[in-house]
């Protein structure tokens, strides 16, 4: 397990698991027992050791913190695609009421190993974008989703904005956190629903094409009936109307 003295620039990751209360004793030890066990499945599909994190149990949360060292995009995009997949087939095998569904928040900056776990605004701002009702919201309007993960800015613009993951600006949407002593910008995501329409899923409705040339959209083609310029004309011999338009209609209109 690395270790630092003084603050050094680190990644924060925090989950926690929704309405964990609201569950019996037996289930809650459960939740307890299985967490981490998910935690480090995902990071195993990820390629990446979380015996080399320094993890901060506490009861249905967790809050892991490893020193920056060029993996960050890695969690950002992997990680999170393997929990989401363990998440998956964990919730898979159970009823409703015993799924799992987890809020989490990722964010780095500098961190000191403090005589009870960590000290740094860097691990307050994690927690305040955990606890934020985004996240919250996002499971609520999306019932079938089994994570809701918030970006701070700085990891959002050093990972998905900067190009290095498989991310892009459209899976994510801009909000600001407001929690305590803490109001910071944070990017939003819910995998596998649209970033911009709440309760929506897959890809947004197709916007609307281009009208074929001389369709009904094509503002080169006037419908409407304009009687005071129609003008009759009586052909006595064969007449080319190629690239012309003819009408028919009685003589009243």
């Amino acid at each position: 397990m690395a270790e630092w003295s003084g603050f050094y620039p680190c990644t924060c990751i925090a989950v926690d698991a929704q309405a964990y209360g609201g569950n019996n004793d037996r289930r809650q030890s459960e939740i307890q027992h299985d967490l981490p066990r998910i935690l480090s499945g995902a990071a195993r599909g990820t390629g990446l050791d979380r015996s080399q994190w320094h993890i901060q149990p506490k009861g249905d949360e967790e809050l892991a913190v490893r020193p920056m060292d060029g993996t960050e995009p890695r969690l950002v995009d992997d990680f999170v695609r393997h929990l989401v997949s363990e998440l998956r087939e964990y919730n898979g095998l159970r009823v409703p009421s015993a799924r799992m569904r987890l809020r989490a928040a990722i964010h780095h900056g500098p961190v000191e190993l403090a005589d009870n776990g960590f000290a740094g605004t860097t691990v307050v701002t994690t927690s305040r974008l955990l606890s934020s009702h985004h996240l919250y919201d996002a499971l609520k309007a999306h019932p079938d989703a089994d994570l809701a993960l918030l970006l701070s800015d700085d990891v959002y613009r050093s990972t998905v904005a900067g190009g290095h993951t498989t991310l892009s600006a459209a899976d994510f949407r801009s909000v600001t956190v407001r929690e305590k002593e803490c109001e910071a910008a944070a990017w939003l995501r819910v995998p596998g629903y649209e970033a911009h329409r709440p309760g929506a899923r897959g890809p947004a409705t197709a916007p609307p094409q281009p009208p074929a040339e001389g369709g009904a959209g094509d503002p080169a083609v006037r419908h409407e009936y304009r009687g005071e310029q129609i003008s009759v004309n009586n052909f006595t011999a064969p007449v080319d109307l190629r690239g012309g338009v003819v009408g028919f209609g009685s003589a009243g209109g």
